[in-house]
């Protein structure tokens, strides 16, 4: 009888095995699944290469628009408000952007952590590795979808903090989840962390506290008082200890703030919401994860083709999701590159920069054109073959010349006062910058201010990576015979007004340089060049004979050709009033024949409005001031 049941239950047994069998190939488990972790890293590298190849010029100027200072009292004057060891810390590794590998190497290794804490506070398993790129994501897009809040962002370091911030409020609920629940120690942990984390940390230590509250309700060892208790001791330590801080410690922040500190105030005449989108996302995500917590997770995979196509969908909503946030301006970056030439006076490489440039210029683009222009003694035979256009700053708000490339006009152009006017307001609104103490030395320097200058030249001095450049400028003050000597600053003194003046502006600076330039005199022949240039294109007749009689006597005393775009307009002008005898100026003779083509051409399209004929004429006359005068108006300025 014994010998025939276990006849029975040997076919069964082996019938078992065979399903078995074949549903092994179907399941992925844990250990095949190892793999899965290498995607994030490799989306780090990826994220990397993309961030050193389109935005190195970005990330060099988030560098020059930040300021470290190896020194006590800096230290002290963050910690003046809560989260300040965020800014301290984010000001510092910001730095390193100074050679762009470095910075974004420091920046994926902060991540990297950040992706290893979350995994681990919240248990995230090895078939969900992706997720933890979510957090990644969102704090990359804080940082690339900036654009001009570039120049008004008052938040130091902002390149670091948030992800410096969000690491360490995943990592306290870490250790809140692994201590013990005796004596009550989770529930002291929170007061405590909230206690220091808040001057620390912020918004941060807040949101630490917050995501604690929620663990306590996903704890298997933790009864529903512990539960009540822990969440509730979360809530009045938010609500409660920052402005115990605000009464007692923090009272320079606004009361409307102090739960909102070492975030960046997307704020100008108006708060524009659409930015903290990032960061509503990056806590909600955050509070799913604490919500979705469990100690013990099923790690296999069975149904594998629903997970590959979850997986995709993931990652192609985390790609499309960067890529749609990443400002993408080309104008932006070109100023950004141009501006970059500029300081390195790469006058060439603007040039170029500017004839491979597809978009419609802006005005700061045409405005360091035609510096380079000047610098190369061209602008008076080219300054009109560049396409000249007036697109507006893709911004929400209304960016100024003054702030995105304002103080590098006026300092090249000898108006040092207002160079210096603009970086010390913008450094009192906006925070001081590296590149705001540059033009201060500098103009202090030839402003014969060298006290002054040698303040500024131990600011500098305290800096990791313009000690050097600022310690060369160190003789000068003992030596103010150096300062003319120079190359760099003897070709802008000679544009220096010949009154030492300052008045109002107005924020717009292109139109100041055309007035200033246009309505001022000089024996200087540099001067009197960039007064013709400037004259040239306030397209009034009057303001342009007024300059040229001299200006023409000076280049003929001095053996020099006649521009061409001068010519053109005298040409054009002689033509049109007939109060001026030009029969006896030496015009080229291809200015002759190109006025006569454009009127001939003009004749032709009579019949057509003037933006039907515009095209036309722009591609036979489009390099000529012919063209400028009639076709090229209401140019808006910012």
């Amino acid at each position: 009888m014994k010998a025939n049941k276990k006849s029975k239950k040997m076919p069964q047994k082996a019938s078992s095995n065979a399903k078995e069998t074949r549903r092994q190939p179907l399941e992925l488990t844990a250990k095949k699944l190892r793999w899965m972790w290498l995607l994030p890293v490799v989306a780090l590298i990826a994220v990397a290469a993309v961030l050193l190849t389109y935005e190195s010029n970005y990330l060099f100027r988030v560098q020059e628009m930040n300021l470290f200072l190896y020194t006590p009292l800096f230290f002290k004057q963050q910690l003046v408000v809560s989260g300040g060891i965020l800014t301290y810390l984010g000001t510092y590794f910001t730095q390193f952007f100074y050679h762009q590998w470095m910075g974004v190497a420091l920046l994926c290794l902060w991540w990297l952590l950040l992706m290893f804490v979350v995994k681990r506070t919240f248990n995230i398993p090895t078939k969900w590795a992706l997720v933890v790129l979510i957090p990644v994501a969102l704090l990359l897009i804080t940082d690339v979808d900036l654009g001009y809040w570039l120049y008004y962002l008052k938040l130091r370091g902002h390149f670091f903090v948030a992800t410096m911030g969000t690491t360490a409020a995943v990592a306290l609920a870490w250790a809140y989840r692994l201590l013990p629940k005796k004596f009550f120690l989770r529930s002291i942990f929170i007061v405590v962390a909230v206690a220091i984390g808040y001057p620390l940390l912020g918004f941060y230590g807040l949101l630490a506290a917050l995501l604690m509250g929620i663990l306590a309700w996903r704890l298997d060892d933790y009864s529903l008082l512990r539960r009540v208790i822990d969440s509730g001791v979360a809530i009045v330590a938010i609500a409660l200890i920052p402005y115990i801080y605000y009464l007692t410690v923090y009272y320079q922040t606004h009361i409307v703030n102090i739960y909102y500190t070492a975030l960046p105030l997307f704020r100008i005449d108006q708060d524009y919401m659409v930015y903290y989108i990032p960061f509503y996302l990056l806590v909600a995500v955050l509070v799913l994860m604490a919500a979705l917590y469990k100690r013990q997770r099923q790690t296999d995979v069975k149904k594998k083709a629903l997970w590959c196509f979850a997986q995709l969908c993931l990652a192609a909503a985390l790609i499309y999701g960067v890529y749609y946030s990443w400002y993408k301006d080309e104008n932006f970056h070109t100023e950004l590159s141009m501006y970059r030439d500029a300081d390195n006076h790469q006058w060439e490489n603007i040039l170029t920069t500017y004839r491979d440039h597809d978009s419609n210029p802006s005005r700061l683009m045409w405005m360091m054109k035609n510096l380079a222009l000047a610098r190369l003694d061209r602008q008076g035979d080219e300054m009109y073959h560049y396409r000249n256009s007036d697109a507006a700053p893709e911004a929400p708000f209304g960016a100024h010349m003054a702030q995105c490339g304002g103080k590098l006009l006026y300092y090249n152009y000898g108006l040092l006062n207002y160079c210096y006017r603009w970086c010390l307001e913008d450094g009192v609104e906006y925070g001081w910058r590296v590149d705001y103490y540059k033009f201060m030395l500098k103009s202090s320097l030839m402003n014969g201010e060298y006290v002054v200058a040698k303040k500024y030249i131990d600011i500098l001095s305290k800096t990791k990576y313009y000690r050097e450049w600022a310690q060369q400028y160190e003789p000068m003050v003992k030596n103010p015979e150096l300062v003319k000597k120079d190359k760099e600053f003897s070709t802008i003194m000679h544009l220096m007004p010949p009154v030492n003046e300052l008045t109002s502006d107005q924020a717009l600076v292109e139109i100041f340089l055309i007035n200033h330039f246009a309505n001022h005199d000089s024996d200087d022949p540099a001067f009197q060049e960039q007064a013709m240039i400037f004259a040239l294109q306030t397209k009034d007749i009057g303001t342009f004979w007024s300059r040229f009689f001299r200006y023409a006597k000076n280049r003929q005393d001095a053996g020099k050709h006649m521009p061409k775009h001068i010519q053109e307009a005298a040409y054009l002008y002689g033509h049109l009033e007939n109060k001026v005898d030009i029969s006896k100026m030496p015009f080229d003779k291809d200015v002759i024949d190109s006025y006569n083509n454009f009127m001939t051409a003009a004749q032709q399209y009579k019949n057509l409005s003037e933006q039907e004929m515009k095209p036309f004429m722009y591609d036979r006359f489009g390099g000529t001031f012919y063209f400028e005068y009639f076709f090229t108006r209401d140019q808006h300025s910012y």
